[in-house]
């Protein structure tokens, strides 16, 4: 199919952005690499009169380490994320999750920004964001503001971003030391969508117990699932199988995921469990913990 009919716009400053979608209203919409928002258009469930290209503006693409930050400018794509050495040493799970994200063309295009502003619950980007309590940084007329992760998605396929605002950037702490990441997902075929997923976050303190535990679920809801709940479970507490397996059920157990042609919403709790015990083992061993 074609895409309806649009205007375009190239603007050169992220100013020019802001004023381009101010000016357009809620017919405007921010493209960086087209890979979310051209199948909408293509089969035509979005109709935005504008598209307001991000291409030309400088310092959207940059990776930096700030402080105890990792800053990524929003048109970081996800292959960059893949192979970029500051990621790779400061913000790790950036790096093992982005070869799960579609195929290598998609991922070429793909920007970090996008996935964000799109907020697909099925994305890993997103639960990854929320994983790592990183923020988001978003420009509008009025400069810029801040927004934390767990609450950046508001529903299916919305944020709290305003029509006339775009995000600039993300940053996330840099991983501590005693911290250890992991992530797996569950889908039909490698480069679909995943069925549901999770993320985990494990650190230990000096006696090797759980100082810190989180987990966030995809494709489990309207939007990513930060469970704010899993940590007070295991912290101060040696994180063996039996634990963390506690943890992960108990997890599960509090989604509330849907039913669609792919997967009933009993499977996708049944595997959420079993993939958050595994991250979290996994998780935990990277951090340190004895096997």
């Amino acid at each position: 199919m074609k895409s309806p009919p649009f205007a375009y716009l190239a603007p050169e400053t992220l100013d020019d952005v802001v004023r381009g979608l101010a000016e357009a209203g809620e017919d405007a919409k921010v493209i960086a690499g087209g890979q979310s928002l051209l199948p909408v258009l293509a089969l035509r469930l979005g109709r935005p009169s504008v598209l307001v290209d991000v291409a030309r503006v400088p310092g959207l693409d940059t990776i930096d380490v700030v402080g105890d930050e990792v800053v990524l400018g929003a048109r970081v794509t996800h292959a960059t994320l893949e192979r970029h050495p500051l990621v790779a040493a400061h913000a790790p799970l950036l790096a093992e999750v982005a070869p799960l994200i579609g195929h290598a063309a998609i991922r070429t295009r793909g920007t970090l920004g996008g996935s964000l502003a799109h907020a697909d619950p099925a994305a890993e980007l997103p639960a990854v964001a929320m994983l790592t309590d990183a923020t988001i940084d978003v420009r509008g007329p009025d400069g810029t503001r801040s927004v934390p992760a767990r609450d950046f998605f508001v529903g299916y396929l919305t944020t709290v971003l305003a029509p006339d605002e775009v995000v600039e950037a993300v940053r996330l702490p840099a991983r501590g030391a005693r911290v250890g990441d992991a992530f797996a997902e569950v889908s039909r075929r490698h480069g679909d969508f995943a069925l549901v997923g999770a993320g985990a976050r494990v650190g230990l303190d000096e006696d090797g117990r759980v100082a810190e535990l989180r987990l966030a679920f995809l494709g489990a809801g309207s939007t990513p699932v930060l469970d704010v709940e899993a940590g007070a479970a295991a912290v101060g507490r040696a994180p063996d199988a039996a634990v963390l397996g506690e943890v992960g059920r108990a997890a599960a157990a509090r989604l509330d995921p849907h039913d669609d042609l792919h997967a009933s919403a009993s499977y996708r709790r049944r595997v959420a469990g079993a993939l958050a015990a595994r991250v979290l083992a996994t998780a935990a061993r990277r951090a340190g913990a004895a096997s």
